[in-house]
C-alpha cells in the first residue's frame, strides 16, 4: 500500500504539481437507538477510500475514490492535477503552504476498553434498561437511549516526505425523555443534549455516565418541567452551566476564529466572521478572565488527535488571553497569510472531503469558584441547563439561545424551577460581562459530533473544555418590542 501510495506522489509531481498528499481512510461506525424500550435502529457500516490533494501553479485540485486500485490511483491524481491546473486560471493570490513540512509518526487513541470488543447485545441491554427506567415515570411519552462507536485508521504521506499513521476511537452515549401534558411537551437530556455527548475514548467512556443509574432522574426532571414557571422577561445575571457554555464557545468563539472564515474563503455555508484580522492582538473579545485555547492534546477530547488532515501536530493555540484576541484556527496556507506555522486545525469528515478548517478543543479556561459559592455569591439571577435550542448570525455576532432547564437564584439560593429559558447577547459584550468562572472540578470536555461547514457539508466531531460561568446584565425571556 505504501509504494501504491508514493507512485501516486510520483504521478502527481510528473504532472507539475509542486506539493501533492494522499489521505487514505478506513472506518467503522456502530449505532444504536432505543425508544421506548424496544430497539429502534441499528445501524452498522464500513468505508475506505483515498484522496488526493494537489497543488498546480499555485492552485489546489482535489479528487477521491474508494477504489483502492494502482490504475484508479493514477485516474484520481490526473483528475485532481486538471483540476488543479484549471483553478490556476482564475486569478487570486498563489497558495503558499509556508516552510516544509516532514512528519513520520503513528498515534492511536488511549483506549482502555474497545467499545466493537463490547458485545453488541451488552451495549443494546443497556440502553433498553436506562429507555425503561425513563418509560416507568409517569408522564414520560417517549424515552431514548442512544449510542454510538467510531474507529478511524488513516495513513498519510506526502511530497514533503511526511507518512503518518493514526487510528482514532470515539465512543458517545445520551439519554432523551420527552415528557407531555395538556398540549404541552418538555424535554429532558443526559449527559448533553442533541442526541448525546461523545469523546476519543472507549467503552469506559460509557460506564462513567451510568446511563440506567441517571435516567429516572431525567425522566423526573422532564415532567416537572411541565408544571415549571416560564422564564421571565428581563435584564438579570446568568449563570450557565458547563454544557451551554460549551455551546457558547462553539457559536461564539471557535467558529468566529477560523481563519479561512475570517479571509472569505468559507462565506457560503455560514458565513464569515466578525473578528478580522485587524483586530488581532488588540481586540477586547471578553473580560480579563476569559482565556481561550484551542487544544488538540487534551486526553479524551472530540477534538483530540495525533496529526490533522495536512499532517501538522497536534498542538495547544492561544486564542484568547486575559479577554483579548490573540490568535485563530489555522491551516498551512491560511496561517502563511499571517506569517506564522499552522496551528494543526484542518480536517475532513472522510476520504472524499478537502480537508477545511475546523475545531479542535476550543476551551474556556478554568477559573478558581465552585458553583455553590458562585450560587450563593448572587444575590438575583438565572442558573440555565442544558442547551435546547440556538440561532446566530452568520457573523458570529448576534445570538439567542435557549436551554432545557433553569431555575432562579434568590438572596444566593437556587430557587423555583423555570422552563422555556432563553437569552440573547452581542458577543463581545456578553463575554465582557463574564465575570466569575468555575474551577478544574467543575470543568468536562463537551464533545460536539454535529458541527457542519462547507459546501458539499461536512460534519466535525470538536470539543469545548467549559466550566459554569457567570454572565451580568443579560437579557433574558421573551424579547419585547
Amino acid at each position: 500500500m505504501k509504494n501504491m501510495l508514493l507512485r501516486a506522489l510520483d504521478t502527481a509531481k510528473s504532472r507539475g504539481a509542486t506539493y501533492a498528499d494522499v489521505r487514505m481512510v478506513k472506518e467503522r461506525r456502530q449505532g444504536i437507538t432505543v425508544k421506548n424500550g424496544r430497539v429502534e435502529a441499528l445501524t452498522s457500516g464500513e468505508s475506505s477510500g483515498f484522496g488526493v490533494r494537489v497543488l498546480t501553479h499555485g492552485a489546489w485540485g482535489f479528487a477521491s475514490s474508494s477504489r483502492l486500485e494502482p490504475k484508479e490511483m493514477d485516474r484520481v491524481v490526473a483528475e485532481a492535477a486538471a483540476i488543479a491546473a484549471a483553478s490556476a486560471t482564475v486569478s487570486g493570490p498563489p497558495v503558499d503552504l509556508g516552510e516544509p513540512r516532514k512528519m513520520v509518526a503513528n498515534y492511536r487513541t488511549p483506549v482502555i476498553k474497545d467499545p466493537f470488543a463490547v458485545p453488541l447485545e451488552e451495549r443494546i441491554d443497556l440502553l433498553v434498561r436506562a429507555s425503561q427506567e425513563m418509560a416507568r415515570i409517569k408522564g414520560i411519552m417517549v424515552a431514548e437511549a442512544s449510542m454510538e462507536c467510531l474507529r478511524q485508521e488513516k495513513t498519510f504521506i506526502s511530497t514533503e516526505g511526511s507518512h503518518i499513521q493514526q487510528e482514532i476511537v470515539e465512543t458517545g452515549c445520551g439519554l432523551e425523555a420527552t415528557a407531555v401534558a395538556e398540549g404541552e411537551m418538555q424535554r429532558r437530556s443526559y449527559p448533553n443534549s442533541v442526541g448525546r455527548h461523545q469523546g476519543t475514548e472507549g467503552y469506559e467512556f460509557v460506564e462513567r455516565y451510568d446511563l440506567v443509574a441517571n435516567a429516572p432522574r431525567i425522566g423526573e426532571e422532564a415532567v416537572v418541567l411541565l408544571s415549571a414557571k416560564p422564564c421571565p422577561s428581563g435584564v438579570t445575571t446568568v449563570i450557565l452551566d458547563g454544557s451551554q457554555v460549551a455551546l457558547q464557545v462553539h457559536e461564539s468563539c471557535g467558529h468566529a476564529v477560523e481563519l479561512d472564515r475570517v479571509l472569505g474563503m468559507e462565506a457560503g455555508f455560514a458565513g464569515t466572521s466578525f473578528l478580522t484580522m485587524d483586530k488581532l492582538g488588540n481586540f477586547r473579545y471578553g473580560s480579563p478572565i476569559v482565556n481561550i485555547t484551542a487544544d488538540a492534546t487534551i486526553p479524551g477530547g472530540l477534538g483530540t488527535f495525533g496529526y490533522d488532515d495536512e499532517g501538522v501536530p497536534a498542538q495547544a493555540v492561544p486564542i484568547v488571553r486575559e479577554g483579548i484576541l490573540v490568535g485563530y484556527l489555522t491551516s498551512r496556507e491560511t496561517a502563511a497569510v499571517l506569517g506564522q506555522k499552522s496551528g494543526g486545525a484542518m480536517r475532513a469528515d472522510g476520504w472524499n472531503r478537502i480537508p477545511l478548517i475546523r475545531m479542535t478543543n476550543v476551551n474556556l479556561e478554568p477559573g478558581g469558584w465552585r458553583l455553590e459559592n458562585l450560587i450563593a455569591d448572587t444575590d438575583d439571577g438565572i442558573y440555565m441547563q442544558t442547551n435546547k435550542s440556538w440561532s446566530i448570525d452568520d457573523r458570529r455576532l448576534n445570538f439567542q439561545f435557549g436551554t432545557e432547564m433553569a431555575w432562579e437564584i434568590k438572596g444566593g439560593k437556587r430557587g423555583a424551577m423555570l422552563k422555556n429559558a432563553t437569552y440573547t447577547g452581542i458577543t463581545p459584550q456578553f463575554w465582557a460581562s463574564c465575570d466569575a468562572i468555575c474551577n478544574r472540578d467543575h470543568w468536562v470536555v463537551w464533545g460536539t459530533p454535529n458541527c457542519g461547514k462547507g459546501e458539499p457539508e461536512q460534519v466535525a466531531h470538536v470539543g469545548h473544555g467549559a466550566a459554569p460561568a457567570r454572565f451580568r446584565n443579560v437579557r433574558v425571556g421573551v424579547l419585547k418590542s
